[in-house]
């Protein structure tokens, strides 16, 4: 496990290594989501963002069992881009699961007040969110490909660990947080 000590000295080492003259795609990425799912956390609120990660959680199950998913991939995309189209496929069922689940009584269901949540709680939530969904997406990309990625990226989003913490924080997450979210 990584102790905070060995933590603080990666993020300094990849903040030292920003070239923002030539940004690594993956950089890009990163930031953009986690520029857009702020964004996206305070115009939505907390219950919105759970259901958002409750989709995210089907939409994988669903992917994982989907044992023709290769068959009835396009040929254009060729045998060493799958990835492309597994990753558009995951991301079609998430916002079809999306979609669904917010015009059911699922989001009435999951919610407990009326409040949108607190800032906090929505930022904390965003922030696993858009984690969880980097990580699965990380998931879809060959390890001929890796090479590409940089190394703060594959330490915090791929790999077993990673995978295993972005899987597990959200619901630890949802266990602590309470519903009124009222609070300041």
């Amino acid at each position: 496990m990584i102790t905070s000590s060995e933590a603080i000295e990666t993020v300094n080492t990849f903040i030292a290594g920003i070239n923002f003259n030539e940004p690594t795609w993956d950089l890009f990425i990163i930031l953009f989501l986690l520029a857009g799912a702020f964004l996206y956390g305070l115009t939505l609120g907390r219950d919105r963002i759970i259901l958002v990660l409750i989709s995210i959680y089907m939409a994988l199950a669903v992917m994982h069992a989907m044992p023709f998913l290769d068959q009835i991939a396009p040929v254009e995309y060729g045998p060493n881009n799958i990835f492309v189209f597994r990753i558009i496929i995951f991301l079609v069922v998430f916002v079809v699961l999306f979609g669904i689940l917010s015009r059911s009584t699922a989001l009435s269901a999951l919610t407990q007040s009326s409040s949108p949540g607190a800032w906090w709680q929505i930022i904390v939530f965003s922030i696993l969110h858009v984690g969880l969904l980097a990580s699965i997406i990380m998931t879809f990309i060959p390890k001929e490909f890796y090479e590409n990625i940089s190394p703060i990226t594959k330490q915090w989003f791929i790999g077993e660990q990673a995978e295993f913490f972005w899987i597990v924080a959200p619901i630890v997450a949802l266990v602590f947080v309470r519903g009124d979210g009222d609070g300041e």
